[in-house]
């Protein structure tokens, strides 16, 4: 099967070029390159592959990194071969690839070697052969496979994420063996077919398999298809990814973008989090029947909720309250909720004056606490399905996750590539980076996350001053930009250093915000060093935007506009100068036009 897989891609000929191209590691690596060109297009009427600036580039960072095993040392072989392949064509074809390689060298070497890109082929090959294995013998790979039984996995890899890059690199694979297949049907290049009819009617995988063998270890595939697939399983070994697709959308929903932080939990306790994935799936499927209507299939959705909270407790009234579309104080949606010692069965709802605190609904009264009991009741035994996983909790009126079942969440989202830190890992952030993220948490977590940031750095007046320096400088200019800069009122400026604050004063963004923490604190500080941009900051950000009605809105512009320095012109152009966006969006509805 081996000699008949990707013949006529000039090989031999290429080889005989030069002495030095005998060199093993070169030959290797011209094998994996010739193919890969062929296999993807490349014009063969030479009767070597001629490479395009574009086909290099997919090269070196998609195809070689996907399917081909090499050891580090042997990395440099695969853009020499390029360039060796490239010099025998004219018309200035050397020196565009060459261009092509240069740039591409960084973003090469890192693919190569990112974790995140291994398959189980790649990633035993290398295991093998740091055993010492000969990988171009497939008796020496199938003995060192043998003695490889429990064998680690890399470093921040799960095994689901090996099995998914795997998986891709089967379809991939295939699909391109299929494209030249027909490709060379179609129209016959006079070099020759890159795969016979014979080869082709064994089937595509097996063709497949043969080429992983040889770029990887020999006889690596049929080893991980048959006696050791245990080593390598597959999407069937993983039930639990379902439920990691559906946590996907539900983050995709909030925040449009995998690379958006989740908030870390405050903690999580290690378990065997691909077993608690599978019961977490097998819980939410049961809820999905008729019996848990109408909330069991919000399962997923209460999952990322929670977790989306900084797995911070929440309410089963005021949960069921939002699905009942009943009025919910956005304010309040993140406001922590107490968790009793011990749970209350059957469930109840609490009484109105906690309804009221957690709605924040003045008028509600005792019937309306009555009508929300049977809503609330069907939340709770949905819930209570997945309480009895041990990775949920359901107390009284609050639930929310275990420490586990934090740990079993964050692993679902990490295997469909969600950014999900732990504490340590936000803690070790920039400030730029911890600021971004918190923009898009909830006061309360945000309020967790950044004092955890700081008194990691020992809460210096350093640290402090790099934190206020990113609550203005990040999202700059855009319509987050208001948000970042509220994250100063979460701050524990009561116990920041003196001198930061002081630092902060003639900040464009902030200055105002740390001229009145020190003022509240009786500290000394110079007004004169704020700037117009920072007080005009602070005037707008202490208007009401949204809430009561027009009239009294503009009240409170006038009122604020009476006291600015050249009244409500001057006042507009400052704000409108410092963040036009929320500018916008606070005067516009008031009749305000800006310059």
């Amino acid at each position: 099967m081996a000699g008949t897989v990707l013949t006529n891609t000039g090989l031999d000929g290429f080889l005989d070029g030069a002495p030095e191209h005998r060199d093993p590691a070169f030959a290797r690596a011209a094998e994996a390159v010739l193919g890969l060109l062929a296999l993807r297009g490349a014009d063969r009427a030479t009767g070597m592959p001629e490479p395009t600036p574009a086909l290099v580039r997919q090269l070196l960072v998609e195809d070689l990194p996907t399917f081909v095993y090499a050891p580090p040392g042997e990395l440099a072989a695969y853009p020499a071969v390029l360039g060796a392949l490239a010099a025998r064509f004219d018309g200035g074809r050397s020196e565009r690839i060459a261009g092509v390689l240069a740039e591409s060298a960084p973003d090469f070497e890192r693919a190569m070697n990112d974790p995140g890109n291994l398959t189980w082929h790649r990633w035993y090959a290398s295991l093998l052969r740091t055993c010492g294995a000969d990988l171009a013998d497939p008796e020496d790979v199938r003995r060192r496979l043998a003695a490889l039984d429990g064998a680690p996995l890399p470093d921040g890899v799960r095994r689901a994420h090996l099995m998914g890059r795997t998986a891709l690199a089967d379809v991939l694979l295939s699909e391109a063996l299929t494209r030249a297949y027909v490709r060379d049907a179609e129209a016959p290049p006079p070099s020759g077919p890159l795969l016979t009819d014979h080869a082709v009617a064994t089937g595509i995988g097996q063709l497949a398999a043969a080429l992983l063998d040889r770029w990887t270890a020999a006889g690596l595939a049929e080893q991980l298809a048959g006696p050791y697939a245990r080593f390598a399983p597959g999407p069937d070994a993983f039930p639990h990814l379902v439920l990691a697709d559906a946590l996907l959308d539900e983050h995709l929903d909030y925040y449009g973008d995998p690379a958006a932080p989740v908030p870390p939990p405050p903690a999580i306790e290690a378990g065997p989090v691909e077993e608690d994935a599978d019961t977490l799936i097998a819980a939410v499927e049961e809820l999905a029947e008729e019996e848990f209507e109408p909330y069991g299939g919000e399962a997923p959705h209460l999952l990322y909720a929670i977790y989306q909270r900084g797995c911070s407790a929440d309410s089963v009234a005021r949960k069921a309250a939002e699905y009942e579309d009943w009025s919910v104080d956005p304010a309040l949606e993140d406001l922590p909720v107490a968790v009793p010692d011990a749970a209350s069965e059957p469930y109840a709802t609490p009484p109105l004056p906690e309804l009221v605190r957690l709605l924040g609904t003045a008028d509600l009264n005792e019937a309306d606490r009555v009508r929300l009991e049977a809503p609330a009741r069907d939340l709770a035994a949905a819930l209570d399905r997945l309480a009895a996983t041990g990775l949920v909790f359901r107390a009284g009126d609050a639930f929310g996750l275990t420490p586990r079942g934090a740990g079993a969440v964050r692993y679902l989202l990490g295997v469909r590539g969600v950014a999900a830190p732990d504490a340590a890992e936000a803690a070790a952030w920039t400030a730029p980076d911890v600021v971004a993220a918190a923009g898009g948490w909830s006061a309360s977590v945000a309020a967790r996350v950044l004092a955890d940031w700081l008194h990691a750095r020992g809460d210096t007046a350093d640290a402090w001053s790099r934190l206020l320096a990113a609550l203005g400088t990040v999202h700059a200019g855009t319509s987050e930009a208001a948000a970042t800069r509220g994250l100063f009122a979460v701050l524990d400026t009561a116990s920041a250093p003196p001198d930061a604050l002081r630092g902060a004063l003639r900040d464009p963004v902030v200055g105002a915000y740390a001229l009145a923490a020190l003022r509240d604190r009786d500290e000394p500080a110079d007004p004169i060093q704020v700037r117009t941009s920072a007080r005009a900051l602070s005037v707008l950000d202490a208007l009401p935007a949204k809430q009561g009605p027009l009239e009294s809105r503009r009240a409170a512009f006038d009122a604020a506009a009476a006291d600015w320095p050249g009244g409500s012109a001057a006042l507009v152009r400052a704000m409108a100068a410092a963040d036009r966006h929320e500018t916008e969006r606070v005067l516009r509805p008031l009749g305000i036009t800006l310059p």
